[in-house]
């Protein structure tokens, strides 16, 4: 097995942060496991000669993240965000919005759940009412789970929090161990693939952003900067949802907290 020398790990790490945010100085175990079989495919002998490969090379750049990035998530994740969202966002939304468009961004969206949850709620909450564009932007910085996602299989163990209703509604099953998603939900989505370190490519502000559980990998400095970047691109009384170990700091950003992972911008 091809090992890390101290060098090549401290420039992978140096490399990762700059680039992408993320902190991986205490995963060296974890990279050398990922990207073992990434080296042997490309026949290099070296992380040095991969690193020359990859620079440059945007294709190769995005093989790599998808091997280093975790992404593990299910339907229905820390419900409460769900909660909030039926109960007092859409509520505020829908009374005071005459245009009724609502832009909704799920940021690092993982194979998908967060953002067809959300879709699930909005569904449920709209019902027969016409005219509401809902419609859900979800990124992510891997390929990989962005193509998953657009494919809408999961397993029974994702879906296990899932009301059995939605289940049956939304879902269609052959065997019991795999469910695809419906159509219906599935065209409420936009899946587009985007480096949160980048400046943001939107014109339109957005009511609601999830971002949850994407920023334990980040440095303080680096969710400082994200958190900025959220906050100008929200309406005013625009809502940020993280994740529940995750905080913001209000004297850098201001944020008006609300409760536990759950912030609204003034």
């Amino acid at each position: 097995m091809i090992h890390l020398t101290d060098r090549e790990f401290q420039e992978l790490v140096d490399f990762i942060r700059t680039n992408f945010g993320i902190n991986l100085s205490k995963k060296r175990l974890l990279i050398e496991a990922r990207l073992f079989s990434v080296l042997a495919e490309k026949n290099v002998s070296s992380f040095t000669e991969y690193f020359n490969l990859i620079r440059g090379n945007s294709k190769e750049l995005i093989t790599m993240m998808n091997r280093l990035t975790t992404n593990h998530t299910y339907f229905m994740r820390e419900p409460r965000h769900f909660e909030y969202l039926k109960n007092v966002i859409l509520p505020e939304l829908t009374e005071n919005r005459r245009d009724k468009c609502l832009r909704i961004w799920s940021a690092g969206c993982s194979t998908g759940e967060e953002a067809y949850t959300a879709v699930m709620v909005m569904r449920e909450w709209f019902g027969l009412q016409s005219g509401w564009d809902y419609r859900l932007l979800a990124t992510d910085i891997s390929t990989r789970v962005l193509e998953s996602a657009k494919h809408g299989v999961y397993s029974a163990e994702s879906l296990r929090d899932l009301p059995a209703g939605w289940r049956s509604r939304y879902f269609h099953t052959q065997d019991g161990q795999t469910y695809l998603l419906s159509d219906e939900i599935k065209k409420e989505v936009i899946f587009r693939s985007l480096n949160l370190m980048n400046p943001f490519p939107f014109h339109r502000p957005f009511d609601l952003i999830f971002c949850r559980n994407v920023m334990i990998y980040f440095d303080q400095e680096t969710k400082n900067k994200l958190i900025q970047k959220f906050y100008d691109i929200l309406k005013p009384g625009g809502y940020l949802l993280i994740g529940h170990s995750e905080t913001v700091q209000r004297d850098v950003v201001p944020f008006q907290y609300i409760e536990p992972s759950i912030y609204q911008r003034g």
